[in-house]
């Protein structure tokens, strides 16, 4: 998978065939990327661990997670990906739009379960273990749609849909909890405030804008920040910066001067040293080191 396949925040970039919604990817960090920064989008994700050990953050929520675990990212869940010490870690990616399961005229199927499941109302697992109880239920339905992926017969789009409601009812009927437990308005504050970042990161951007942009004052801000994503706005930004730059430096042929500004800093010199700092090399080491 190409690293610029995964956009920062809520993806603006389509992962799937808009005229069969269902696509999967095979990852490996830190082999493809570092990590994937904390973002979200419309689709639903399924994150199939294969063989080692890393983290994966739903919704502020850290997990360590490691081969033969499967975490399920509804749509508009907060998530990303981390590495884990120097470890590396091998993963199944699926994307795909819920709304392929929707039918023309709404049945018992999408408002009693899809839509309340997709919306949060009906609250599920976010990880499944090789010992959590309904996990071979789950995989098994992923697995399938794994394997005829595979030769794509005519009328396999027919199968996985079939295994996604299959999934589904394992999901509505045997995995729903009694309580949510999201935190709607913090997250929601949140996404507005990532999506301002990823729309605008390459600007000049002041606490006190960010601040007015969910009503708060540039001292609450600060403070929601930090208590919720664990580290300082400004912080935070310099590290959005510095991995967009990261992505740059391997996706063009840009000089490190172009990307630097492309990015938000107006000083090459700073630049370098603050990206030195957070990947121990130089942006040209690292566009040397990674391209060999």
């Amino acid at each position: 998978m190409n690293i610029l396949e995964y956009e920062n925040y809520q993806e603006k970039k389509p992962h799937v065939d808009v005229s069969f919604p269902y696509n999967t990817y095979l990852c490996s960090i830190p082999l493809d990327f570092d990590r994937v920064p904390m973002h979200w989008h419309d689709e639903m994700e399924i994150i199939y661990i294969k063989k080692g050990h890393g983290y994966v953050t739903v919704d502020f929520k850290q997990y360590k997670v490691s081969g033969s675990t499967i975490v399920l990212i509804l749509p508009g869940q907060l998530h990303s990906i981390d590495q884990y010490d120097d470890l590396s870690m091998e993963y199944e990616n699926i994307i795909f739009h819920a709304g392929m399961l929707f039918p023309r005229t709404e049945d018992t199927s999408s408002t009693d379960f899809l839509r309340p499941l997709l919306s949060g109302k009906i609250t599920v697992p976010s990880i499944f273990t090789s010992i959590s109880d309904h996990y071979d239920a789950v995989s098994a339905c992923i697995d399938a749609c794994d394997e005829i992926c595979k030769t794509k017969p005519k009328g396999y789009e027919l199968y996985i849909k079939g295994k996604l409601y299959e999934l589904f009812f394992v999901l509505c009927s045997r995995c729903r909890e009694e309580r949510n437990t999201r935190p709607t308005k913090s997250l929601d504050k949140m996404k507005v405030i990532m999506k301002h970042i990823e729309n605008h990161y390459m600007e000049r951007l002041t606490i006190a804008d960010m601040a007015g942009l969910i009503g708060f004052s540039e001292s609450h801000f600060m403070r929601y920040f930090k208590e919720t994503m664990g580290t300082s706005f400004i912080d935070y930004l310099r590290e959005y910066r510095l991995t967009m730059a990261a992505r740059l430096l391997l996706a063009s042929d840009s000089s490190v001067l172009s990307i630097s500004g492309e990015v938000g800093f107006d000083n090459l010199s700073y630049f370098n040293r603050a990206f030195k700092k957070e990947y121990g090399i130089t942006p040209s080491q690292y566009r040397k080191q990674e391209s060999v």
